[in-house]
Order: C-alpha cells, then sequence, then structure tokens
C-alpha cells in the first residue's frame, strides 16, 4: 500500500498541471539558477522544483533520472542531469531550447568573493 502512495505522490510532483513545464533544479547548480531567472513571472508556464529543498522533491527527480533514458547521458559522463524540464505530455528533455528558454554560458566571468557574500545568483 505504502508503494502506491509513493507512485502517486511522484506523479503529482512531477506535473503541477496539465498545462505547465515541470522544471528540477537546485539553488546551488548556476545552469538552473541561469533558467530560474528566466522564468520569473511566468509561473502560468513554468513550474519550478528545488530539489534539494526537501527530500520529497529529490526522491521524485532521482526516480525520473534512475529510470528514464533522457538521463543516460548525463549518468555516463558524471553529470546530475539538471535542470530538466517536464513538458506536458510526459516526456523529458535537458535542453532549456527545447521550452523556449537559453542555456546558461559558462563562459561568463567566475563569481567574486564579494559576489557570493553579496548573494550573486549562481554563485
Amino acid at each position: 500500500m505504502a508503494c502506491g502512495m509513493i507512485v502517486l505522490e511522484l506523479t503529482s510532483l512531477g506535473r503541477k498541471e496539465n498545462n505547465m513545464i515541470t522544471i528540477y533544479g537546485l539553488k546551488t547548480c548556476p545552469y538552473c539558477d541561469y533558467v530560474k531567472e528566466q522564468i520569473k513571472g511566468r509561473e502560468d508556464e513554468f513550474h519550478y522544483i528545488d530539489i534539494g529543498s526537501h527530500v520529497k522533491y529529490m526522491h521524485a527527480f532521482m526516480d525520473l533520472r534512475d529510470n528514464r533514458p533522457e538521463f543516460d547521458h548525463s549518468k555516463e559522463i558524471g553529470d546530475i542531469g539538471i535542470p530538466a524540464f517536464v513538458l506536458e505530455d510526459g516526456s523529458i528533455t535537458l535542453d532549456p531550447a527545447q521550452v523556449g528558454l537559453k542555456e546558461y554560458n559558462p563562459n561568463t566571468p567566475s563569481c567574486s568573493i564579494s559576489d557570493h557574500k553579496n548573494g550573486k545568483q549562481g554563485c
């Protein structure tokens, strides 16, 4: 019985509403932070889940990562696979462009100590 309840909860965590894209990310991930900045004010289109904010979110993400082929390449190269985008139809992509967002540019300058102290996003 408990396993069935977990499956139902994971399904509901993956898609807040049928017409929304769910994004799994982590606040310490600069790629995720870059995506999160782009969706501000677009809560009717995107639902952002910080997988580090509660174990149930981490569990939901790990269930996807462990069982979906979209994460195979990420696992092969040692990446986590975030940000991950769960589309309205349940399909998953790791490409922000496929949901109309821009990808993080790793060539941007690194964060300084003062950036960290001042709470600069992505640091």
